[in-house]
């Protein structure tokens, strides 16, 4: 007979070093060994103080809902519920120790987080399912594509299995790419040759770390407010769809800063017109600077053909390892229609680690939980 499976929302500690801080860290190590399963390593895994400081932010709340079986906890979803815009969303992170997956733990947890969500108000939920490079085969016949056409993920995977059972559709897939630092210095000598010659002296690169200088913070607000329009953004992340100014954007900043977060940028004026066209940012986590992310990289549609894709990503590449020479491995998303950053990634020695699949689902409305 199988143990009773118990949920209960996780107590958030002041301190990973308090006295209750025990099922934080559990639940933490939960996300550790189930990436570690899914990746072969830990790189993509939260610290416990850098998940405890990520959890205090004022764009997004999170809630942890835990399994326990026997007090010991097996199983975790995180609940990201947006409070800047989409506030009919939810976002899950569903994990399952690997000896419990199967046994219905995940059901029970999900179950627990889509009620936990309607209490909230909100309706549309995303969770995803990642996969691997070993297990994506091209030319394999069991292939689930998504709603946008691009990509794919594969159908005898268990945590597709589980999705589709629970309702959940695929929408898109996020490509997951990896890159080793540092660069090879020949590469980047031939690189830079390549991108200046394109831009022939017409451009200029600015660069700074955490803070934006005061004279470009409208130019930078304006470039991602385009993210989502006419440029090609480089990672999708939860603040896409927010309306950026200056004030928006000193306030964000202001909050990476307190999660002990760095931020690595490098811009582009066109000359001419003394106008920001377009930037580059790496975050480097507060805990560990050997595993940094590639974030949005941003240009304009009408500078396209100039290479300065190329041109701000290499620079940036290069002042990241001046600045934090620990840095090992830099990782990304894309979208599979973004050719032109793919290609410029490619171009930087990135490579496919796996995909990403985005799933949704639209939630009934039963009314509050009466329980």
């Amino acid at each position: 007979m199988a143990s009773e499976v118990r949920i209960e929302q996780l107590w958030i500690p002041d301190s990973i070093d308090a006295p209750d801080a025990a099922d934080f860290l559990a639940a933490v190590e939960v996300g550790r060994k189930v990436r570690m399963q899914t990746w072969g390593s830990d790189d993509l895994a939260y610290a416990p103080l850098e998940k405890l400081l990520e959890l205090d932010d004022p764009y997004e709340r999170q809630v942890i809902l835990v399994a326990k079986i026997d007090g010991t906890i097996v199983g975790t979803v995180d609940i990201a519920l947006p409070l800047a815009d989409n506030l009919d969303l939810a976002e899950f992170t569903l994990d399952i120790l690997p000896e419990y997956q199967g046994q219905g733990v995940g059901r029970q947890l999900l179950e627990a987080a889509e009620q936990f969500a309607r209490d909230e108000g909100r309706s549309m939920i995303l969770v995803d399912t990642n996969h691997p490079g070993t297990s994506l085969h091209e030319f394999a016949a069991e292939q689930l594509v998504p709603g946008s056409g691009l990509g794919f993920v594969p159908l005898d995977s268990r945590e597709v299995e589980f999705a589709r059972r629970t309702g959940y559709t695929l929408q898109h897939i996020e490509q997951f790419s990896s890159c080793a630092l540092p660069l090879d210095t020949k590469l980047v000598a031939e690189l830079e040759a390549e991108a200046e010659e394109a831009n022939n002296g017409r451009y200029r690169l600015h660069h700074w770390t955490d803070r934006c200088p005061g004279r470009w913070l409208e130019a930078v607000a304006a470039l991602e407010n385009q993210a989502g329009g006419d440029v090609a953004p480089d990672a999708v992340g939860e603040e896409d769809s927010m309306v950026f100014d200056a004030r928006i954007l000193r306030e964000a900043e202001e909050v990476t800063i307190a999660q002990g977060r760095r931020t690595v940028v490098t811009a582009v004026e066109h000359i001419a017109t003394g106008t920001l066209v377009g930037l580059t940012t790496i975050s480097v986590l507060a805990q560990r600077q050997d595993v940094v992310f590639q974030d949005d990289t941003v240009v304009l549609q009408s500078h396209r053909g100039n290479k300065l894709g190329l041109l701000i990503k290499v620079a940036n590449m290069e002042r990241l390892t001046e600045q934090f020479p620990d840095a090992r491995v830099i990782y990304t998303w894309n979208a599979p229609e973004n050719r032109y950053l793919l290609t410029v990634n490619r171009q930087l020695g990135f490579t496919t680690a796996g995909v990403t699949g985005i799933w949704q689902k639209e939630l009934p409305d039963l009314g509050p939980s009466t329980s």
